[in-house]
């Protein structure tokens, strides 16, 4: 038992390791790409400069040329409300109009909810995609969410107004895959035209289904189906890409919905949607790093947080963290420093400012948002731990501290110290070192096993380093 659970540590660990360096990788490209973007943005400001000198005229043409976006992953729903077709001798085609904009209001509520474009409506036609205009990996979860309450809401609409008598019926039909957003309007009012095989194939997908069913194509299938209940439909002749496999969804899967209904996510869908939403939260808080942090933090700099964030998964995985108490852990990890884009002393308190600013955006809770401050208020030194969370991400902090590149990393603090003229001598900082090195100790278990013992060399060599004076 124990030397399974040491090989699915040690394959955990490899996965975290290529992680962390392919997003290092990512960010040192990005570095590099906005150096040339600086280049190139002053050189174009010095050639306008010589224009305006020499009495030119820059008219801005915006208005004249599309704008266009490319999204590689958006999820795109088409539906056709059917009723007019059943429409008796007797009834009122205005009432039915107006009943018609009553289902759409209510279908572009849902829509806002979940944070899914509405595209258009052509009569009686609805389409709408998510992952447009802001880039998100949620996307095809959040679509199907909110086909299965539009779904719901016409049911229920039915049975409120038309009791025992089917006036209207929901076909959908939902796809994943590139699309091409053409932006109409200005930036207060924009509005998107998408285009694309992946809308092709949403709109045939609907035409092919019957009235009732929500369809997947494989493509969206294979992304949700950890949360949704559906079943094997049947196969789509698309042109020139072979026969495309459509599910059918039912509902969500009972351990994710309140009551086991199917319908309304419950708090285990929460945590489980969250962890993977965190890929987004990663990027952007990432990006901020990258842009905001003060060029003299060659210690805390974004590689420190990358560390950071893979350690406390590493750690909480091996201590037996729950998914919500993982959650927490590498929230906390990926903003216990974005307060040095505030400030250097106090750091922490600022990156409790950000997570109480920025985490409603993505669905916290305020429990979870207090929770996630106190373990970054932890990360202060000397580190005081209060329960495991917060001993986690203590080790993870200060993980270096047993890793063979303790040396060249601790260098880099001295570097970022001294800039700022909060170190002495080069001397003054090994003695440093070796006093706080022989009282830190590490908390978890985990920690212990993997790092302590490389941390005593290290009080070794640096001790080494020191001149008497």
């Amino acid at each position: 038992m124990a030397q399974q659970k040491n090989e699915e540590l040690l394959k955990r660990i490899q996965k975290l390791v290529k992680q962390n360096q392919d997003l290092i990788d990512r960010h040192e490209k990005l570095s590099r790409e906005n150096e040339k973007l600086s280049e190139q943005v002053e050189r174009l400001k010095g050639m306008l400069a010589e224009l305006e000198k020499k009495g030119a005229v820059v008219e801005e043409r915006a208005e004249e040329r599309p704008r266009s976006l490319s999204f590689k992953m958006a999820t795109v729903l088409f539906a056709n409300i059917h009723g007019f077709s059943r429409l008796s001798e007797g009834m009122n085609t205005e009432v039915l109009m107006d009943e018609l904009d009553t289902i759409l209001f209510q279908f572009d509520a849902i829509l806002k909810k979940y944070n899914i474009q509405k595209i258009k409506t052509i009569g009686d036609s609805y389409m709408c995609a998510g992952g447009i205009p802001v880039k998100n990996i949620t996307n095809p979860i959040q679509v199907v969410l909110a086909a299965l309450e539009m779904h719901a809401f016409l049911e229920k609409h039915q049975q409120e107004n038309h009791a025992g008598q089917q006036i209207w019926d929901l076909k959908m039909g939902i796809h994943t895959g590139p699309v091409v957003a053409n932006i109409i309007g200005g930036k207060k009012k924009a509005s998107y035209d998408i285009k694309g095989d992946t809308v092709n194939i949403a709109t045939r997908m609907e035409s092919a289904g019957e009235v009732g069913k929500i369809l997947l194509s494989v493509m969206t299938y294979e992304l949700v189906k950890e949360f949704f209940v559906s079943e094997y439909y049947g196969k789509l002749p698309v042109k020139y890409k072979g026969d495309l496999e459509m599910f059918m969804i039912k509902g969500l899967k009972p351990e994710f919905s309140v009551n086991g209904e199917g319908l309304v996510p419950n708090d285990m869908f929460g945590v489980k949607f969250k962890l993977i939403q965190f890929t987004d939260i990663q990027e952007i808080i990432l990006d901020k790093l990258e842009r905001e942090l003060p060029a003299y933090l060659y210690y805390h700099n974004v590689k420190h947080t990358v560390d950071v964030v893979t350690e406390v998964e590493l750690i909480g995985w091996a201590e037996g963290c729950t998914d919500q108490e993982i959650l927490l852990l590498k929230t906390a990890g990926l903003l216990h420093d974005a307060g040095h884009t505030i400030g250097y002393d106090k750091h922490e308190n600022f990156g409790c400012d950000i997570a109480r600013e920025f985490l409603p955006n993505y669905g916290y809770t305020s429990e979870e948002i207090e929770k996630i401050c106190e373990i970054i208020m932890a990360t202060q030194l000397p580190p005081r731990p209060k329960d495991l969370l917060q001993s986690i991400i203590c080790d993870s902090d200060l993980d270096y501290l047993g890793r063979s590149d303790m040396i060249p990393v601790s260098n880099t603090l001295y570097k970022e110290l001294k800039e700022q003229n909060k170190i002495g001598t080069f001397n003054d900082w090994n003695k440093m070192q070796v006093k706080f090195i022989s009282g830190h100790q590490y908390f978890t278990q985990t920690a212990q096993s993997l790092r302590e013992v490389n941390k005593q060399k290290q009080i070794e060599r640096i001790s080494q380093l020191i001149v008497e004076e």
